[in-house]
Parts: C-alpha cells; sequence; structure tokens
C-alpha cells in the first residue's frame, strides 16, 4: 500500500517565510525557491506563488518555472498598482532541484510570498 506524506513548507528563497523581494529585471531571476532532489515518480514539491506590486505603476512580471525558455518555462504576469495577493502560480509541480526564478521590468517593487507542499510516496 502507497503511503503519501504531505509537508507545508516555507519557500526556499524566503528568509523565515516573508515575502521575497523581486530585484532582478531581466533572466536569471531573483530566486524564489529550488524544487527537492530525484526524479522519482510520486515525489515533488506543488508550489504555490502569489504576487504583490508596491509599485505606483503596473509592472510586468516574469516567473521561470523550472527553466528559462519561453514560452515553456516562463510565465508572464501584469500587476496592477498596489492590488492585493495576485495568485501567479497555482499548485503547480516541480523536482529535480529545478528552480524557481522571478523577474520585473522595475526593480525592487514586487514581492512574491507563497509555500510549497512538499509530497512524498512511500
Amino acid at each position: 500500500m502507497t503511503t503519501v506524506s504531505v509537508f507545508k513548507r516555507r519557500l526556499s528563497g524566503s528568509t523565515d517565510g516573508m515575502p521575497i523581494k523581486v530585484a532582478a529585471t531581466e533572466s536569471p531571476g531573483t530566486l524564489i525557491h529550488t524544487a527537492q532532489t530525484g526524479t522519482t515518480d510520486g515525489n515533488y514539491d506543488e508550489i504555490w506563488l502569489y504576487a504583490y506590486n508596491g509599485h505606483t505603476g503596473a509592472v510586468i512580471l516574469t516567473i521561470e518555472f523550472g527553466g528559462v525558455t519561453a514560452p515553456d518555462q516562463t510565465i508572464k504576469t501584469a500587476l496592477s498598482s498596489n492590488m492585493c495577493l495576485v495568485l501567479v502560480v497555482p499548485g503547480l509541480i516541480l523536482q529535480n532541484s529545478k528552480e524557481v526564478r522571478a523577474f520585473s521590468d522595475v526593480a525592487n517593487v514586487a514581492t512574491i510570498s507563497g509555500f510549497v507542499n512538499k509530497i512524498t510516496e512511500a
């Protein structure tokens, strides 16, 4: 019988679970999270990311999800000024030490918050 364990964790790029400021304006972006190692089926990170734009104008945020190839590994979204948190990665999975990074067209005005569900089958 298969047992599935799920552990909610902070993003590896976060200090104490705090939002991560997106400093980068081009690729490679600011590190948000590094997925767990290995490629075993059933062992992966389920990643949930929310973005906030504290700038006076809209910004374009690009999430590099496991790589930098557009459009295969990038997610772009426009963030309105001073809007509430916006879901930008809705529980997508990643493994094999792949990285999630982010950059925006204006430095140091967007933040990324979120969490990871580490899922392990045994």
